[in-house]
């Protein structure tokens, strides 16, 4: 079939605007990054958060052609951090590292710094499980005991958590309306003064992040009753899950991963996401974070945002059930 001039014309016009549409996007693509990337970390150094940050920025680093800078923004239960990455510049040298307060925070929270739309996911790179603690000489040596003390003698019962809204004291909170019982409360400032409040036995149970109770559990100076994920962790292989232990459908973790702010370009993302996910393929990092008591998983930015909403609706159940605002 013979094309006319004027068809001819038609068709290449459509053909290089298409190529004008396209080149913007695969332009950026090539050339990011172009200079040092910045990786937000809302927690101080030294940290669960601030610690994955350093294991991967150097490998990032490798894999982008740019050094990955970490700056930590602390304060406000991680949302300083949060609202300096959700203001920062969408144009690819701004990332956050993500963490519980994405989802927890707007559940508890009358007003944020930021709003939680203005961040965006992605990529997930793992999952710490909380566990549930007890004293070894409390003669408490299973959940179901927890359960029966509980219902026993209603409010007798507590548990230690490091701070209100916190990961740790939503846990506690879910595991009573999961159980129906009734524990109080005993806020402590920071995890290692609630710790050491249960090896004293001013309290009765708490949940802690499985990476900081490791050494005081292998040491024996606390008991491990249950790890809060669907699956039992490889750091403790022979501690059942909540479910297994019979509180139906109970799943918490404190999760680590990367977003950035909203409006970030696709293109950016995309190759963030595939270096991220390449990261993670290497041995010494994700040997160092199972080490940690971490469960490595990737998530591409679609299903970190699935999994963010899902989490952030299970906290504001948990909040309205508790009655917890915070600011």
């Amino acid at each position: 079939m013979k094309l006319s001039l004027n068809a001819l014309s038609r068709r290449q016009a459509l053909l290089i605007g298409g190529a004008a549409l396209a080149a913007p996007g695969l332009a950026l693509a090539q050339a990011w990054p172009a200079r040092p990337i910045r990786l937000v970390v809302p927690f101080p150094p030294g940290g669960l958060i601030d610690n994955m940050a350093r294991l991967i920025a150097p490998k990032l680093a490798q894999e982008l052609g740019q050094p990955v800078v970490i700056d930590n923004k602390p304060g406000s239960g991680g949302n300083i951090g949060a609202a300096e990455a959700a203001r920062a510049q969408p144009d690819g040298y701004t990332f956050l590292m993500a963490s519980p307060p994405l989802t927890i925070s707007p559940a508890l929270y009358k007003s944020l710094p930021y709003k939680p739309e203005q961040i965006v996911p992605v990529g997930l790179l793992g999952r710490v499980p909380n566990v549930m603690l007890v004293n070894p000489k409390s003669g408490i040596n299973s959940v179901a005991d927890v359960m029966a003390r509980a219902k026993q003698a209603p409010g007798k019962m507590n548990y230690a958590s490091n701070g209100n809204g916190t990961s740790l004291h939503l846990s506690a909170e879910l595991f009573k309306s999961s159980t129906g019982s009734f524990i109080t409360h005993i806020p402590y400032r920071g995890a290692a003064a609630a710790i050491i409040g249960l090896i004293a036995g001013e309290v009765d149970m708490m949940f802690e992040n499985l990476p900081s109770a490791l050494g005081q559990i292998q040491g024996n100076t606390v008991k491990a009753l249950a790890v809060t994920t669907r699956q039992r962790s490889k750091a403790l292989p022979n501690v059942p899950t909540m479910i297994e232990a019979g509180v139906a459908d109970f799943d918490v973790s404190s999760f680590y991963g990367v977003a950035a702010p909203a409006g970030t370009p696709a293109e950016v993302i995309a190759r963030m996401e595939v270096a991220l996910q390449k990261v993670l393929t290497m041995a010494d990092v994700s040997q160092a974070m199972e080490s940690r008591g971490a469960d490595v998983g990737f998530l591409n930015a679609k299903a970190m945002g699935d999994f963010m909403a899902a989490d952030a609706a299970k906290w504001k159940r948990v909040a309205n059930f508790a009655k917890i605002t915070l600011g």
